[in-house]
């Protein structure tokens, strides 16, 4: 019997383009399955570019996956948070690619990173409904730790924290 390679993905750094293909992924992909606004897609711009242009390697990742030559997915992990914590951002994955195994390399890779740099923990923050997510975050050993609802992004939201410590 064959064995069959589920995760197709090649983890890679930083490259140009990227900045703009993870703002179209986020934009195309929250506004057509949530309704998310503007301020959504250019929240997601000015932070991530801001993030890149100040990114320091020893404390942050910027990770991108790639199938073949194609954007996958993509995760940072933001650095120097309050209380020797880091934050992941900016995780998605390609929904053409959802059960590939590519969610779960990327985060795998998030919190070795995390861990090795020397981190107490790994948080995010997402909102309620993102089932998918929250699944690969729990099998990479998140766990919620904060509900909030708030109006964001032309629409009220669960909003909820995941930690992972080390």
């Amino acid at each position: 019997m064959c064995s069959q390679n589920k995760n197709p993905a090649k983890l890679v750094g930083y490259r140009p383009g990227f900045l703009g293909r993870i703002i179209e992924v986020h934009a195309i992909y929250y506004h057509q399955n949530w309704g998310l606004d503007l301020s959504f897609e250019s929240q997601v711009a000015r932070e991530l570019a801001g993030f890149l242009a100040k990114m320091n390697p020893e404390r942050d990742l910027f990770q991108v996956a790639l199938a073949g030559p194609s954007f996958a997915g993509s995760v940072v992990v933001d650095g120097g948070q309050e209380n020797n914590s880091a934050r992941l951002r900016w995780f998605i994955v390609e929904p053409s690619l959802w059960g590939r195994g590519v969610g779960g390399a990327l985060l795998k890779r998030a919190g070795e990173f995390a861990k090795q740099a020397g981190y107490d923990e790994l948080f995010l923050w997402t909102f309620a409904g993102l089932e998918a997510a929250r699944h690969l975050y729990e099998r990479a050993g998140f766990a919620l730790e904060e509900e909030l609802e708030i109006k964001k992004w032309g629409g009220d939201i669960c909003e909820q924290k995941y930690v992972l410590r080390f």
